[in-house]
């Protein structure tokens, strides 16, 4: 059976070694601008225009329409989007999903709320490719992952974007800037932003990184790590994670457009296998 896996573009994926694979792109909006996360998404010159911007910025999910055209003309499709708690994403592949499956009704599309963003929807990508290449149906596809189990992890040195988005309050985006402090948070389970702790300075939020990754299962598995232009903080925490890990599986790559919004100059998302 072949099977395409379509993501937005918060997965930070645009291909897959072995399968047939497509993303719908969001975008980062402002009043002067509009950025698409596509293949032309140029994420330094974003950042950096939002740095200086002094308006609000908001980025906004597919439409159904940009899902239809990730479709394409597939037969068996496994669509994994953004959390619902976080965009409409979800919602408006579950519309594009009732058009295509309406226009072919001999063809399936499976659609799956990650709870996430960024790394950890990766995770969950190749977990699908893996099942897929397997002859798994998506059905089947759909059962194991609800068994497989990951975590997402985040440092943030600014919360200026989610405060913007209502995704935080402006007091805790305030507190996330001041004299050095970083957020460290996670995913929750309900697939909203929950902050952790607040760490002063790069040492320290390295620190409770690996707290949190003892915490909340890890044990040396797959582990995704994206990054909005903090390569030296990555190569720090990556230097801890093999020595106290010695067998991990890392892979590093830097965020595109959604994430690198949110994640902002020197943010870090960090997905794991439990």
């Amino acid at each position: 059976m072949n099977i395409k896996i379509v993501l937005d573009s918060a997965a930070d994926l645009t291909a897959m070694e072995g399968i047939d694979m497509a993303y719908a792109p969001m975008k980062i909006c402002t009043a002067e601008r509009e950025f698409t996360d596509d293949d032309g998404i140029n994420p330094r010159e974003m950042v950096d225009f939002l740095y200086s911007y002094k308006g609000r910025s908001s980025s906004s999910c597919p439409s159904p329409e940009d899902w239809l055209t990730a479709f394409g003309d597939a037969e068996q499709i496994v669509c994994i989007t953004i959390t619902g708690g976080l965009s409409g994403s979800y919602n408006s592949a579950l519309s594009a999903k009732v058009i295509y499956e309406d226009a072919h009704p001999d063809r399936h599309v499976l659609v799956m709320d990650s709870l996430t963003a960024g790394p950890e929807m990766a995770l969950m990508a190749e977990r699908v490719r893996d099942l897929a290449l397997e002859g798994k149906t998506p059905d089947e596809i759909e059962a194991h992952l609800k068994t497989y189990k990951t975590e997402l992890l985040f440092v943030l040195e600014s919360l200026k974007n989610f405060a913007n988005n209502g995704r935080v309050s402006k007091t805790a985006a305030a507190a996330a800037g001041f004299l050095g402090i970083r957020a460290v948070g996670r995913a929750s389970d309900e697939g909203t932003l929950e902050v952790l702790s607040k760490a002063r300075g790069e040492a320290k939020s390295l620190d409770a990184v690996m707290s949190y990754l003892k915490q909340y299962g890890y044990k040396g598995g797959k582990l995704f790590i994206d990054h909005c232009f903090a390569e030296s903080a990555v190569a720090k925490l990556v230097e801890r994670i093999k020595a106290a890990y010695p067998r991990v599986n890392a892979v590093i790559k830097p965020t595109r457009g959604l994430c690198s919004f949110y994640a902002e100059k020197g943010g870090f998302l960090i997905g794991f296998e439990v």
